[in-house]
C-alpha cells in the first residue's frame, strides 16, 4: 500500500508568504537541511517462507510413541520440526494487520531404537494448518494471534517378536489450532518470525485385531515452537507478472546475512534384467521405479570480521531403488540410506567458519549458498567446525561433484573408494583447517564416525581424518586443478579374513552374524587423485582414481575398494543454449580379494550382497542432458548402464533411466 503525503494547500501558500516576509526582517542564519520523512513500513502483501523448530506433546495413552530426533533437545513425539508457509497480510490505516496463512510442518526421523519394546509403535508424520492472523504493526514489528483449521497424518508400525517392522498402518486426522507469535522485518523483503502453535487433532481408532493386538486410539495433542523466514512480494502474488501491482515496502539489503534454497525431484526406474538368483541386498530383477525429493534452505550470517555461521535444514522424502541397495555405484546421488514415505526434517549442516586473512591481493566472493558476498585475502587460513558433508570441502570437481546438477552416480561425483565418515544422509561432525595460496591449497580435517557400519549415530570413539593438496595450473592457457588426498578411519568394523576363518573352522556359523559379533575398532586407509581440466571454452574433462586397503568392512559410504572414473562436460553455448549442459562419463569399480571372498561366502555388505558371487568389476556408463527451463529451474534426462551390478557377472546388465527437476532460489 503506497502512501502519498501532500504538503500544499491555500493555507500553506498563505503561511509560506508570511514566513518569507518575516524572514526578510531577520538577520541571516546558517542554512539547514529540511527534515526527511522516513518511509512507513507496510506489512501488506503475499509472502512465502519456511520454518524450523521443535515440538512435543502426546498421542494418547497406550500408543507407544516413537522417539523422534531432537539433536540438541530431548527426543519427543515430533522431535525437530520444519516446513513451509505461504499467506497474505493486509495492513489498515489504524495499524491493525489481518492475514491468512497456510503451511505444513514435518517431523524428524526416529532417534535410535524405540524406548519401550512393544507389538506396535506410533508416530506423527506431519501437521498442516490454514489459519487466520490478527496483529498490530509497530513499524517493523508485528505481534499477532493466530487460529484456524488443522489436519495431520499418523502411522503405527506393527512389530514382530524381534522388534522388526512387519507392517505399517496410517490415518489422517482433522482438528483445530491456535497460537501466537511476533514477526519483524530484517532486510530487503525478508522478515523473520517466532511462533508457538497448539494443535488438537481428532481421535482415530486403529484396528490391530489382524495383528494379534487390540485396537488403539490415537489422539494427538501437539505443541510446536517455530522460527521462520518469509519473503514478501507485496500485493503481487509470486506467480503473477512482477510489477503488475504494488510491490512490498522494502528495507535496505544487508550483506551480513543471506538466504538461498534448492529443491530437487528425482524419479528413477529400470526395466527387468537377467537375474538367475538374488540375495538379501540384490537389486530385484523384475524392474522397479522410485523417486526422491529434497528441499534445502541455506542460511548464513556474518558474526564478526571473518566469522560466519551457516545453517542448512533439509526436508527429504522418498526412497532409492530397492531402498538404496543392490549396486556399489548407486545411480541416484540424492538417495539416502534411510528413506521415508513422508518428508522428514534434518538440520543437515550447522557450522562456524573463521577466515584469517594473511594480507596481499584480494578476491571477490559472490553471494551464493553457504557463501556471503564480500572480499577476502587470497592468502588466508580458514577454520571450519560443526556438522557438514566432507564433500563440501574435499574432493571437489567443477564437472562432477553435485548430483543435483551434473552426474548422478555415486562413483562419478565422488572418489568411490573413499569410505568417508558419515551418517545415513551423508553428514558428519568435525573440523577442517585450510591454508590457501594463489596457486595451491592444503586442507585437513578430523571427523566423527558411525558407531557401526551403516549406523545413523555418530561417535567420537573412533575418528576419520583426511589431508588434501590442491594444485592449480594452466596447460596452453586452459585452467586445471589436481587434488591429491590421503585418508584414514578408525571405526567399529570386522575383518573379512577373520570372519571367513571362523566360518571355515565351524561351517554351522552364519557369516553375517559372525561378522557382527567380532566388530571392534579397526583401521581403514587409502588415497585418491582428482583432476579437472578445461580443454576449451565451456568444455572440460575430469578423472578420478581412488583406492583403500579393503581388509575390513566398509563403514559409511559404499562397497568400493578401487575405482577409476572420468568424463567430459560441454556447455550448450556451442548450439545456442549456453545454460544447458551435456555430460558423458564412465566408472570402473573393484573389490579387494578379501572383500570378494566375503561376498562369495554369502556376506552382506553395506549396499550389496547376492548370496554368492561370480566376480567381475562393476562398470558404469552415464550420460545426461541438463535443459535450462529458466533462471531458476533445470530439467535433466539421465541414462546409466551398469554392467556386472554388485560385481556379479551372473546378473545384469541394468539400464537405469532418471529425470531430475532442480530449482535454485
Amino acid at each position: 500500500m503506497k502512501r502519498i503525503y501532500v504538503f500544499g494547500s491555500r493555507a500553506g501558500v498563505f503561511l509560506a508568504a508570511c514566513s518569507q516576509a518575516v524572514a526578510a526582517d531577520l538577520p541571516p542564519r546558517l542554512a539547514t537541511k529540511a527534515p526527511v520523512r522516513s518511509a512507513i513500513y507496510d506489512w501488506t502483501g503475499f509472502y512465502l517462507g519456511g520454518h524450523f523448530g521443535y515440538g512435543g506433546g502426546n498421542l494418547g495413552p497406550g500408543t507407544n510413541p516413537l522417539p523422534e530426533q531432537g539433536v540438541f533437545f530431548p527426543h519427543s513425539v515430533t522431535g525437530l520440526i520444519g516446513g513451509f508457509q505461504t499467506g497474505y497480510n493486509r495492513q489498515f490505516t489504524n495499524h491493525v494487520v489481518l492475514g491468512v496463512e497456510a503451511g505444513a510442518s514435518f517431523t524428524s526421523p526416529q532417534d535410535g531404537p524405540a524406548l519401550t519394546p512393544a507389538p506396535f509403535h506410533t508416530a506423527p508424520d506431519y501437521v498442516g494448518t490454514v489459519r487466520g492472523r490478527i496483529g498490530y504493526a509497530f513499524g517493523t514489528w508485528l505481534p499477532y494471534l493466530t487460529a484456524g483449521f488443522a489436519w495431520g497424518h499418523t502411522h503405527i508400525n506393527i512389530n514382530d517378536d524381534t522388534g522388526s517392522i512387519v507392517s505399517s498402518l496410517g490415518h489422517y486426522h482433522t482438528g483445530w489450532t491456535a497460537g501466537a507469535g511476533v514477526e519483524f522485518a530484517v532486510s530487503g523483503n525478508w522478515s523473520a518470525k517466532t511462533e508457538y502453535d497448539y494443535i488438537d487433532l481428532s481421535r482415530r481408532m486403529y484396528d490391530l485385531s489382524g495383528f494379534g493386538s487390540l485396537g488403539v486410539n490415537v489422539d494427538p495433542r501437539i505443541h510446536l515452537f517455530k522460527f521462520g523466514l518469509n519473503y514478501r512480494f507485496g500485493d503481487t502474488p509470486p506467480w503473477a507478472t512482477p510489477g503488475s501491482t504494488n510491490g512490498p515496502t522494502a528495507l535496505p539489503e544487508s550483506t551480513d546475512w543471506n538466504g538461498h534454497a534448492q529443491t530437487t525431484f528425482l524419479p528413477t526406474a529400470y526395466p527387468s534384467f537377467r537375474s538367475p538368483y538374488a540375495g538379501t541386498n540384490s537389486l530385484p530383477g523384475s524392474g522397479q521405479a522410485q523417486e526422491t525429493w529434497t528441499t534445502t534452505a541455506f542460511l548464513g550470517v556474518r558474526l564478526w570480521q571473518g566469522g560466519e555461521f551457516y545453517f542448512n535444514p533439509e526436508l527429504a522424502q522418498g526412497f532409492g531403488l530397492n531402498g538404496t541397495l543392490g549396486l556399489a555405484g548407486f545411480p541416484n546421488g540424492e538417495a539416502q540410506k534411510a528413506g521415508s514415505a513422508f518428508p522428514k526434517i534434518r538440520p543437515q549442516r550447522y557450522y562456524f567458519k573463521q577466515t584469517f586473512g594473511l594480507g596481499g591481493e584480494q578476491e571477490d566472493v559472490a553471494d551464493a549458498p553457504n557463501q556471503l558476498a564480500g572480499k577476502r585475502d587470497i592468502d588466508r587460513v580458514t577454520v571450519i567446525a560443526g556438522r557438514f558433508a566432507i564433500g563440501d570441502f574435499f574432493d571437489g570437481n567443477s564437472y562432477a561433484k553435485d548430483p543435483r546438477a551434473d552426474f548422478m552416480n555415486w562413483a562419478m561425483w565422488s572418489s568411490g573408494a573413499y569410505d568417508f565418515p558419515a551418517d545415513l544422509p551423508g553428514y558428519t561432525r568435525g573440523a577442517v583447517v585450510e591454508l590457501n595460496r594463489k596457486d595451491w591449497a592444503v586442507r585437513a580435517g578430523v571427523f566423527e564416525v558411525p558407531t557401526a557400519p551403516n549406523s545413523d549415530v555418530l561417535t567420537y570413539k573412533g575418528a576419520g581424518a583426511i589431508v588434501e593438496l590442491e594444485q592449480r595450473y594452466k596447460i596452453l592457457d586452459q585452467p586445471g586443478k589436481l587434488r591429491l588426498g590421503a585418508f584414514g578411519n578408525q571405526g567399529n568394523t570386522a575383518s573379512y579374513r577373520q570372519a571367513l576363518a571362523m566360518v571355515a573352522a565351524d561351517p554351522t556359523l552364519d557369516i553375517n552374524a559372525t561378522t557382527a559379533s567380532i566388530r571392534h575398532t579397526l583401521p581403514k586407509y587409502g588415497f585418491y587423485a582428482n583432476v579437472e581440466q578445461q580443454i576449451a571454452k565451456d568444455v572440460g574433462l575430469f578423472v578420478r582414481a581412488s583406492w583403500n586397503d579393503g581388509q575390513n568392512e566398509i563403514l559409511s559410504f559404499t562397497d568400493i575398494d578401487r575405482s577409476i572414473s572420468g568424463g567430459v562436460s560441454i556447455k550448450g553455448s556451442y548450439w545456442g543454449r549456453p545454460s544447458d549442459t551435456i555430460g558423458v562419463g564412465g566408472a570402473i569399480n573393484g573389490l579387494s580379494a578379501a572383500h570378494r571372498d566375503f561376498l562369495a561366502a554369502g556376506g552382506i555388505g553395506l549396499l550389496i550382497g547376492d548370496g554368492q558371487l561370480n566376480y567381475r568389476t562393476e562398470k558404469i556408463i552415464e550420460t545426461y542432458y541438463a535443459y535450462s527451463i529458466d533462471k531458476n529451474f533445470t530439467f535433466t534426462a539421465d541414462y546409466q548402464l551398469v554392467m556386472n551390478p554388485a560385481y556379479n557377472a551372473d546378473r545384469g546388465p541394468v539400464s537405469i533411466f532418471s529425470g531430475r527437476l532442480h530449482g535454485e532460489f
